[in-house]
């Protein structure tokens, strides 16, 4: 269960990262209006409260963090920008996810090995 509620803390992190970084972008790439750099700065005030809540090392949290981000970023690209991620994109996805369970896991673990 533990798995499962830091897995979906790292999405709505992943997601507000994603909120506060894409918000700009629009605005600066895509000639939206300025007042969504207020909204992305909330969100990007958000994301770094998040990774607070982890209860493990900070370093642990933020390498792991990266496997989830990278998969709800794949998430974000086909939703949003329409573009579906190849085969490949999955597959790095599903090894990014094996990474974040042994870097956030791996000590409790050990003892099965």
């Amino acid at each position: 269960m533990e798995i499962l509620k830091t897995l979906g803390l790292f999405v709505v992190t992943a997601l507000a990262e994603i909120i506060g970084c894409y918000l700009p972008y629009l605005y600066l790439k895509g000639g939206k209006p300025f007042w969504l750099l207020f909204p992305a700065a909330v969100s990007l005030v958000i994301f770094v409260w998040l990774l607070t809540l982890h209860p493990q090392a900070a370093g642990r949290v933020y390498a792991a963090y990266g496997g989830v981000y990278i998969c709800v970023a794949l998430v974000w690209l086909w939703a949003v920008d329409a573009i579906r991620p190849a085969m490949t994109d999955w597959i790095g996805v599903g090894i990014c996810l094996i990474g974040v369970i042994v870097i956030m896991y791996g000590r409790q673990l050990e003892r099965y090995l």
